[in-house]
């Protein structure tokens, strides 16, 4: 099974996505074929809107594929830090696009993994905080965009509609 990535412009990625409730093969065929996705464009995560699949699923890989990438299913940010920061952020549904995003430095996530079994990611900080953040806001139809100012949008608006063409074909 080969996925294929969606991009900015299809309503998929604007849609807040469906709770997993069957955890099956058929499921855990589409985590790996996720996993290999995520690889094959060289992502640090990766939620099923991105390939067109309306469920609450992300693939995070912060360990530069070192270790197993964490399967978070039905995640649920259950702790955010007061303290920010800025990093830059890409994502694989806008190529060529980085922005710089504020957000907690620190999080805890509560998620499924592919067999339904429950988990919590602790006071995760650095890339996987931010890769954990980011996927989330894509399983709720948020874009990593719509963090930043109305001005900063505006001046990508040609970059944006090139992608949504794209998209169309």
């Amino acid at each position: 099974m080969e996925l294929e990535l969606r991009y900015y412009g299809d309503p998929v990625l604007r849609k807040a996505a469906a709770p997993v409730e069957k955890f099956d093969e058929e499921l855990r065929e589409f985590v790996n074929a996720m996993i290999e996705a995520m690889r094959r464009e060289d992502g640090v995560g990766l939620a099923a809107p991105q390939v067109g699949v309306s469920l609450r699923l992300a693939i995070v890989d912060a360990g530069g594929g070192e270790q197993e990438p964490y399967v978070l299913i039905n995640p649920e940010i259950v702790y955010s830090s007061q303290e920010r920061e800025d990093y830059d952020e890409g994502c694989l549904s806008m190529p060529g696009i980085t922005l710089k995003i504020n957000r907690p430095s620190r999080v805890s996530v509560k998620a499924q993994n592919e067999t339904g079994e429950p988990y919590v990611i602790e006071n995760a900080e650095g890339l996987l905080a931010r890769a954990l953040q980011h996927e989330a806001d894509h399983l709720n139809g948020i874009l990593f965009i719509d963090h930043v100012s109305t001005v900063q949008r505006a001046l990508l608006k040609g970059k944006l509609r090139k992608i949504s063409e794209k998209q169309r074909g």
